[in-house]
Formats: structure tokens, C-alpha cells, sequence
């Protein structure tokens, strides 16, 4: 069970941004599988796949290898769930990978949801961890690395050791919903929200505010639309329930009605900037 990088037959579950970025970074570390819901997200993952490797210092874009069937990953030594930030979805998803591959070490990149209680939802008990990438997976240098009580022997360094191999900086984190890093940040871009709606003044204005005043390389706002609105809702609900951020973790009104109306930031189109 993997090799002298950790890992050298890793599998990701997801078609979306994350997934592609990461399968591009863990490409260094051996052949990829990537899986896709269909054979149109399979297609797309697969040029995104290898667009982001090419971005990559010692990736392969030809070791990336997408598929639409969980059984294509049975010899993956382990393998990263990387879709929509729900739970029931998750759990029900990592059932199916552990089925498939039952030597595999098993890993999510939730960004909010406590690892110990998907563990249990999946019933995936002591070979599952949590690996929290950060967006735009391939330039972000940090993972937060969650491992709960209870691993198997070796995933603790295999996980750390693939990170190594993969040029990132693993820092282990609690498992408290948001880690550390969005537990931290969401109630300061939820403020910049109510801080926008209760001062009248613009996104540029605001965001030009801790740009400038505080060395920030992006403004709260601009920030959010790069997240993408029902991804931060998402995140939001989960440290309110949590108890998380004093309270300062409330989903914005604003920030609902825009998810309503659809404009989720970058990826749609519109959120509080155009593009």
C-alpha cells in the first residue's frame, strides 16, 4: 500500500474544479483516475484535467485517466471524494468507492463538514481522512489534513508523504466544522457583506479598503464570487449550525438572495462583480 511518495495510485471522485486541480497535482505522484458522474462531465474533466497539469512543475497530463465507473478504481491505493459540499451525497458516494476498492486508504476535500460524521455515514471507519485543498488547487500551497483517531497503521504518513510529493504544505487541523482556515474566514466576508448593504458603499470600494489598507491580494468580496455564493452558503450554514464564529457566521440576506436569482459569482457570470 502505496509507494515512496505516499501514494502512487491515486483516484478523485469529481468532475468539478477541485477535483481536475487536484487529479493534475497528484499526477507527479503516478497514474490518475479520475471519476465523472457521466460521459459528459467525463469529457470536460478530462480537458480540464489536463489543462490545469500542464500548469504543474513535474506533472503528466497523459497519466490522468477519467472514467465514469467506480469499479476502474478498485487498485488505487487511495482515493479523494471531490464532489458538492453535502453530506448525504458524500456519504452515500464514499459507500460506493469503499465497495469498490477495499485496500484503499479514502480521503474528502469537504471544506465544512465534520470528518468524523461522514466517516460514520459511510461507514468508512478507520481509513478515512479528511484533505482539504484550497482553490486554485494547483497554485495553493496549503492542505489542511485531518486525521481522526483511530487510523489504520501508515495512513497518517502516507497522507503526509503525499503531500510532500505533491509540493504542498499539509498543516494537521482539528476536526471542527470549517478547520481552520474557512472557520476563520467566513465570518470576515459575511461581515464585508453586511458592511456593503448597511454602508451603501461599492463592492470595488470595499474590497479596494483591505486590498490596500490591510495587503489582502483579493477583496472580500471579490473573494466570495471566486468561492462562488452557494458554495459560501453552504459553508456558512455549516459554522452556524456548528455554533462556530460567535455568531458572526450568519448567511448574509444578500448573499441568499443572490444564490435565489442565480448570480453565484465567477462561474455564473455575476455575483457582486461581472465577468
Amino acid at each position: 500500500m502505496g509507494g515512496p511518495d505516499g501514494y502512487s495510485r491515486p483516484g478523485i471522485a469529481g468532475s468539478g474544479a477541485i477535483a481536475c486541480g487536484l487529479a493534475a497535482c497528484a499526477s507527479r505522484t503516478g497514474t490518475v483516475r479520475l471519476l465523472a458522474r457521466s460521459d459528459a462531465s467525463a469529457w470536460r474533466a478530462e480537458e480540464s484535467a489536463q489543462t490545469e497539469a500542464k500548469k504543474v512543475e513535474g506533472a503528466a497530463p497523459d497519466r490522468i485517466r477519467v472514467t465514469t465507473d467506480a469499479a476502474d478504481l478498485a487498485e488505487c491505493d487511495v482515493i479523494v471524494e471531490a464532489i458538492i459540499e453535502d453530506a448525504e451525497a458524500k456519504a452515500e458516494l464514499l459507500a460506493r468507492l469503499a465497495a469498490a476498492a477495499a485496500g484503499a486508504d479514502l480521503a474528502t476535500t469537504t471544506s465544512s463538514l465534520p470528518i468524523g460524521e461522514l466517516a460514520d455515514a459511510a461507514g468508512v471507519g478507520d481509513r478515512f481522512y479528511g484533505l482539504h485543498v484550497f482553490n486554485p488547487v494547483t497554485r495553493m500551497e496549503l492542505i489542511e489534513l485531518c486525521l481522526p483517531d483511530g487510523l489504520r497503521d501508515g495512513v497518517r504518513e502516507r497522507a503526509l508523504e503525499w503531500c510532500r510529493a505533491m509540493d504542498k504544505t499539509a498543516v494537521e487541523v482539528p476536526d471542527q466544522v470549517g478547520f481552520v482556515v474557512n472557520r476563520l474566514l467566513f465570518p470576515y466576508l459575511f461581515e464585508a457583506v453586511r458592511m456593503k448593504e448597511a454602508t451603501g458603499m461599492s463592492a470595488e470600494d470595499v474590497d479596494a479598503c483591505m486590498q490596500l489598507g490591510a495587503g489582502h491580494p483579493m477583496g472580500p468580496l471579490k473573494l466570495l464570487d471566486f468561492v462562488g455564493l452557494d458554495v459560501a452558503a453552504a459553508i456558512g450554514e455549516s459554522l452556524e449550525r456548528d455554533g462556530a464564529g460567535g455568531g458572526g457566521d450568519h448567511v448574509p440576506d444578500l448573499v441568499r438572495e443572490m444564490v435565489g436569482e442565480g448570480k453565484l459569482g465567477r462561474k455564473s457570470g455575476e455575483g457582486f462583480f461581472e465577468y
